[in-house]
């Protein structure tokens, strides 16, 4: 399904973290836990962006999406408001697999508990106990934490630098969980690849099934561009038509991060030159308004 959808809500989470409310009633009805969207911010020129789908309320007819300003494109979706128009194309990727595991830990770390949440909304759902990590590297990172602690059955909180829940990473106690007697059935990880590679080497010692979301380049979504290739167990696979979740102990980690290093630079100068852009408008915008109005010359 894609068209043109309305932005009925704009939230800031974090200085470059943002959440949109799209009014898009077929993939709300639709979506499943674990799928993405496509977003484009305008229909003729823009880059297409892959975005999990957060949360999605089939009565209001909208879905929730939360993404962070990277590139130029992310920039200008972030510039969009209630009432502007954005292009949608999804469901897309596989539904994450749902079932009575007994106990379910979900990992996510940073912009990762976004689409972290309809799963372990889904797998406390199907009746499962379910424990939820929270990471992410200073307290003004962390987000969903309302809506995850709500679903958990038992919330961990860790950041790099110490300023909310404990100082650690969330190896830690992904580690600690992992030695309790019974350990968990399944572990669901989201987040930055780095992250999602040492949680696969956490659990790989005590052989506890483990889902990585993969966050690859992706262009059209659909399988063509070959953008998001991975390696699973030494085979190729799209993320996008093939994932976006595998087995985290089959990932190439190390080919994937190779891979999504291409563009970092480049990235990180369009990140740049965006932030920059946009400041200089709001100072801009700030000026105008404060200026006194001129008076008309006497005549």
């Amino acid at each position: 399904m894609h068209g043109t959808h309305k932005i009925v809500s704009k939230s800031q989470l974090s200085e470059e973290v943002f959440r949109i409310e799209v009014q898009a009633p077929l993939v709300a009805q639709e979506r499943k836990a674990g799928q993405f969207v496509i977003v484009m911010y305008d229909e003729d020129f823009s880059e297409r962006i892959p975005l999990t789908i957060a949360d999605a309320d089939p009565v209001r007819g909208t879905v929730t999406l939360i993404f962070q300003t990277v590139g130029a494109s992310t920039h200008k979706l972030a510039l969009k408001n209630p009432g502007d128009s954005i292009v949608l194309l999804g469901p897309l990727g596989n539904p994450t697999h749902i079932e009575r595991f007994g106990w379910a830990v979900c990992v996510g770390g940073g912009i990762g508990l976004a689409p972290l949440h309809p799963i372990a909304k889904a797998l406390k759902e199907a009746g499962n106990r379910v424990t939820v990590i929270s990471g992410a590297r200073t307290k003004d990172l962390l987000i969903m934490q309302d809506e995850l602690a709500a679903i958990a059955d038992e919330h961990i909180v860790v950041t790099d630098d110490g300023s909310f829940g404990r100082k650690a990473l969330v190896t830690e106690p992904l580690g600690e969980l992992c030695r309790r007697a019974p350990s968990p059935d399944i572990v669901v990880t989201i987040g930055p690849p780095i992250m999602m590679k040492f949680c696969a080497e956490t659990t790989r010692p005590y052989g506890i099934k483990t889902l990585a979301s993969l966050n690859t380049i992706m262009l059209d979504g659909t399988g063509m561009c070959g953008g998001c290739r991975v390696s699973i167990g030494g085979t190729t696979k799209f993320v996008c038509v093939d994932g976006p979740e595998f087995d985290a102990h089959l990932v190439d980690w190390d080919g994937m991060l190779m891979r999504l290093g291409t563009y970092k630079e480049i990235e990180k100068e369009a990140h740049d030159r965006c932030h920059l852009e946009m400041r200089i408008e709001e100072l801009e915008a700030q000026g105008d308004g404060a200026r006194a109005p001129e008076k008309e010359p006497a005549k």
